[in-house]
């Protein structure tokens, strides 16, 4: 079987009903990021695979190019391998290999160097309204033949379509499905190999596999603990606006309905400013560095978001007690935000300046509590 390739321009690629604005997309518009950004060869690639009709297509189609789950039914059934550039930001910069289900790892014409040899993350997918027994065998295949070639991928599993099983069935499914996987594993003499399997939203499972891929997150996660810790808030996200991945949130569990919440706020962000925001001949842009936005619910939670780059948001959830130290949260947040473009800046130089660079500027934040500087 020849392995054939579509590498596809993004110039339309969000022209789906119901999706965003054609001009709220991913690529890059500014002159010295483009000099800066890597080639697709250098890009980390995260590989989409399972049998045919398991749904990569369409988790991909969903996360990334804001289709609705129902326009999913209609996708045709890949057939070649589809290469997706994703470029919203220095920490969200990869490739979607998305792999037809009949591709054949014995076929020759398949070059697993190439393939596996730059991948950061290899995806299975797993449908769990059908026999997963084949499919387990082909994570087998898959998993052996990659680590083979690269044992530095983060393997991940996904259980799709669990949002049509009761609960019971569904905990059980993916209980039987972690004991197969790594049963098989074991078999082959791979017990070290860490297989990461998610059966909740695909946003937040996406947000996991991405986050591995990110050098800078420890420096992330300690910049958002920093800042809650000093601004008497609950929650914080860095979201990417577009595809609504969280790339680092705070050392506190994560909460499904809190990170859903900070996903619909976005929504509601991004719709009224495409709708009021806009000059009348569609110019301007509905997210820049004036977006900003507070949502008060009647259980005395607060939601708070505010513009970090071009591409990122952060997104709080906070008591209206606290929310009334609304200066001390602005003046923590500016704080951070100019911590989060020094890591920017230190990302984008060269390797050998990264080191002299690798401290960020003693940034110093107002304490919550008696507003002296820590």
């Amino acid at each position: 079987m020849s392995i054939q390739y579509e590498d596809p321009t993004l110039a339309g690629s969000y022209d789906v009903v119901g999706s965003f604005p054609k001009s709220f997309g991913y690529g890059v518009e500014d002159q010295d990021l483009e000099e800066n950004c890597s080639t697709s060869a250098d890009k980390p690639r995260i590989l989409l695979m399972g049998l045919r009709r398991s749904g990569k297509s369409s988790i991909q189609k969903v996360v990334f190019h804001k289709m609705s789950p129902n326009e999913t039914l209609f996708l045709e059934s890949t057939n070649k391998i589809y290469k997706d550039d994703i470029s919203s930001s220095s920490f969200v910069n990869f490739q979607i290999w998305d792999f037809p289900g009949q591709v054949d790892f014995l076929d020759p014409t398949f070059d697993s160097e190439m393939i596996f040899k730059g991948t950061g993350a290899l995806i299975f997918v797993i449908d769990a309204q059908d026999d997963y027994v084949e499919a387990l065998e082909r994570l087998h295949l898959t998993v052996s033949r990659a680590y083979k070639v690269n044992p530095d991928i983060n393997f991940e599993v996904f259980i799709h379509k669990v949002d049509g099983l009761s609960d019971d069935h569904k905990i059980e499914t993916q209980r039987d499905i972690h004991q197969r996987a790594n049963d098989e594993l074991a078999d082959a003499n791979l017990e070290k190999l860490h297989l990461s399997i998610y059966d909740h939203s695909i946003f937040e499972a996406f947000s996991k596999v991405v986050q591995k891929l990110l050098p800078q997150l420890p420096t992330l996660e300690n910049l958002l603990n920093i800042f809650i810790s000093h601004s008497g808030i609950e929650k914080a996200f860095l979201f990417d606006v577009v595809s609504k991945i969280y790339i680092a949130t705070d050392s506190s569990p994560v909460d499904m309905q809190s990170y859903e919440l900070c996903c619909d706020m976005i929504d509601v962000v991004i719709d009224v400013s495409c709708i009021y925001g806009l000059m009348q001949d569609g110019s301007g842009c509905a997210y820049d560095k004036e977006s900003s936005a507070i949502i008060r619910l009647n259980n005395t939670t607060v939601l708070y978001l505010k513009e970090v780059t071009k591409f990122l948001a952060l997104v709080c959830i906070l008591r209206e007690e606290s929310f009334e130290r609304k200066g001390l949260i602005e003046y923590n947040f500016h704080c951070f935000r100019k911590a989060i473009h020094e890591v920017f800046e230190v990302g984008n130089l060269p390797q050998d300046a990264r080191s002299s660079s690798n401290n960020l500027t003693g940034l110093k934040y107002a304490g919550a509590h008696n507003g002296s500087a820590v």
